[in-house]
């Protein structure tokens, strides 16, 4: 008998007719709720339900005449939004990965005659993890040139490897995509306005990956093995990498200096490497999407800084991770930090998926007259302060204003900070 039978027979007997079906139905459905729970089927704001932005954006381009990179960081969504494009096709799909040996076998400098046998009829293929197969760039320009009729998608958490294997070969032959956690934008369209608002503590605390928004109340554990794990996996695979708890002692370093100017040459002293080697695994850690620069922003006046750079995180819960903080709000230190990595990140995002290519700056003198963001666009500038206070008034230097081409000038605060994240 199964599952539902096991129930039936004695409601029907206990109840009788007349109210067994209510009741029947009642505990079917919290039997159910309780198996589908388990099996990860039913959650509740399960974030597969969540519209990603970019979901519209990769859908407006494919069957466009170029291969699709979807890039980003691991465990943002990527396999998730391709797995939703990809049922799109139902039959007509083919599904690859990168983590599987048979695949990277087949794929790994495969003749155009082998890669026609694999495809067959199929119209849209998806290689999920391609960075991870050799040559994989030649294999997506065999495929770009000789079948035009195949949409291919290929996804990828390493620039490291994907980009480095594909910016040849596939010149002018591909839209490339940078996925990144969830957005404040996608959280209010799909939790509402009001929701997102009041979660402001718990995302600079926590952040926004899926699975963290996907689990409330169940954080920690999840973000210590991103910080831990899944983000560096790429890395360890590199034979250039040949200290990894350097590695781990410099995003420890970063962690603690969010918001703040980095110097290579105090970071090395700090963590016993040259300024070289530190600059080195910063871009490293760019490239696995961890971390991101944001230069000082000069057009040659003489007080201006010219080559600083301030490091911020992709995700203020994994930033925390790192340093092993999860306290709240109300009882840090670093409260101006954290506000200030998550509107950069969070303005990132945003830009990315705009496609508007905006450039992002800071702006310093060495007297110390500085503003906290600074946007480009077809050269003028809007500028913005940062204030987790909304008390006390911000002047925005006279000089940046008169030597450059000001459209806007805002103070950002938790009262008015989500006008700037939805405009």
């Amino acid at each position: 008998m199964d599952d539902v039978g096991r129930f039936r027979a004695p409601i029907l007997a206990l109840t009788g007719r007349a109210c067994a079906k209510e009741v029947f139905f009642k505990i079917i459905v919290h039997f159910f709720k309780i198996n589908f729970k388990k099996t990860g089927i039913f959650v509740h704001n399960n974030t597969a339900m969540i519209q990603r932005t970019l979901e519209e954006i990769v859908r407006s381009r494919l069957f466009s005449g170029k291969t699709i990179l979807l890039l980003g960081p691991r465990q943002v969504g990527k396999t998730t939004l391709a797995r939703r494009l990809a049922n799109s096709f139902a039959e007509q799909h083919l599904w690859l990965s990168g983590d599987d040996p048979a695949t990277v076998q087949v794929l790994s400098n495969a003749s155009l005659a082998r890669l026609q046998a694999l495809i067959g009829a199929k119209i849209f293929v998806v290689i999920d993890e391609a960075q991870r197969i050799p040559g994989i760039g030649i294999t997506l320009k065999l495929l770009h040139d000789n079948l035009p009729q195949v949409q291919v998608l290929a996804t990828g958490s390493s620039a490291l490897d994907l980009n480095e294997q594909t910016s040849e070969p596939l010149t002018g032959r591909k839209w490339e995509y940078l996925m990144l956690p969830l957005s404040f934008r996608e959280l209010s369209a799909h939790q509402g306005l009001i929701h997102e608002r009041g979660a402001l503590r718990h995302r600079l605390v926590f952040g926004a990956y899926p699975e963290i928004i996907n689990q409330p109340g169940n954080e920690r554990e999840p973000l210590n093995l991103l910080a831990n794990s899944y983000l560096y996996k790429d890395l360890f695979r590199l034979e250039q990498l040949k200290k990894p708890a350097l590695l781990e002692n410099i995003v420890r370093a970063l962690a603690f200096q969010v918001g703040s100017e980095v110097s290579y040459h105090e970071l090395g002293q700090l963590v016993s490497a040259s300024p070289q080697t530190v600059e080195k695994y910063i871009d490293l850690l760019e490239k696995v999407y961890i971390v991101f620069r944001l230069s000082a922003l000069s057009r040659n006046e003489r007080n201006e800084i010219r080559k600083s750079r301030k490091i911020y995180f992709f995700d203020n819960g994994v930033r925390n991770a790192v340093i092993g903080n999860f306290s709240p709000i109300e009882s840090r230190t670093d409260t101006g930090p954290l506000w200030e990595n998550y509107l950069v990140s969070e303005r990132r995002k945003q830009i990315e998926y705009a496609r508007t290519f905006t450039r992002a700056y800071f702006w310093r003198t060495v007297n110390q007259q500085e503003i906290d963001y600074v946007e480009e666009l077809d050269g003028r500038f809007r500028a913005f302060e940062f204030k987790w206070s909304a008390q006390g008034k911000v002047r925005f230097p006279a000089l940046f204003l008169e030597k450059y081409e000001v459209t806007e000038t805002r103070i950002v605060t938790p009262e008015n900070y989500d006008e700037w994240l939805e405009e």
